[in-house]
């Protein structure tokens, strides 16, 4: 920012700058965010949107955007979360690289299923796969979208079946993406399996439920991540309906 403010440079180089300012600030608030510092991680992301907005780079306000929108939703702000992300949707338009709609659409399906609209959180998830179809060799999506792909499309359409409490649309989805999912990537498999352990709870399967949340736990204890402690104590909640059954006590009582 203080190269932007201070230095000398073209129109064209000026706006180069600021879309750097709001990619950085995009990598900023992610971690902030993560980290359970959501004030610093919601300051960090309005300063990126008002580069990106100088900058002319709607696609990255809708990005910066759409990510507040996505905390706003995961704490307790269901309603700001829903028409931020509704807004960051719009915003892009309907020019935006395919893979940005289908990620903006993504969130709007999640702050549907936090503010338990069911429907309207199914059709953005189907909305958000006809989007990715529409992606292609010759279609330029910004490099920061390289991990907008099919696999992580699956990951929340399970954990929006997961959270509408449809355990059995949910459990096949999670055990196919983690099947093939990179196991060196232990804070996302760490989640990814959280809402796993919960759709095998809501199917009553307490025993797959207790071995999968024991793998979250010994997977979690190596990342240092807010969110990833959140979804232990997720999980153990759910398991404590089934603490009669020996496996799922056996769990409970370890991480007490």
């Amino acid at each position: 920012m203080k190269l932007y403010r201070e230095g000398s440079h073209t129109e064209e180089v000026g706006r180069a700058l600021l879309s750097q300012i709001g990619e950085l600030a995009q990598i900023a608030g992610w971690i902030a965010s993560d980290a359970g510092r959501h004030e610093e991680a919601e300051r960090i992301y309005k300063l990126g949107m008002s580069a990106a907005q100088q900058a002319g780079d709607n696609t990255l306000v809708g990005n910066l955007a759409g990510s507040l929108a996505y905390q706003y939703t995961n704490t307790g702000k269901e309603t700001e979360g829903l028409a931020l992300a509704r807004a960051a949707l719009d915003q892009a338009g309907e020019d935006a690289p395919p893979k940005a709609r289908a990620l903006y659409l993504d969130r709007v399906a999640w702050a549907h299923t936090k503010a338990n609209e069911a429907q309207p959180a199914i059709r953005a998830l189907g909305e958000a796969s006809e989007a990715l179809a529409e992606d292609s060799e010759g279609r330029e999506s910004p490099q920061y979208l390289y991990w907008v792909e099919s696999g992580e499309l699956e990951v929340m359409e399970s954990r929006v079946y997961t959270e509408l409490k449809r355990p059995l649309r949910a459990v096949p989805l999670l055990r196919e993406v983690l099947a093939r999912y990179d196991a060196t990537h232990t804070r996302e498999l760490a989640l990814y399996l959280s809402w796993l352990a919960v759709a095998f709870a809501d199917a009553n399967e307490p025993e797959e439920a207790a071995a999968t949340a024991q793998r979250v736990i010994t997977l979690s204890a190596d990342v240092a991540s807010e969110r990833t402690a959140e979804r232990v104590k997720v999980v153990l909640h759910r398991l404590e309906d089934f603490r009669d059954v020996p496996e799922v006590r056996e769990v409970l009582d370890e991480a007490a």
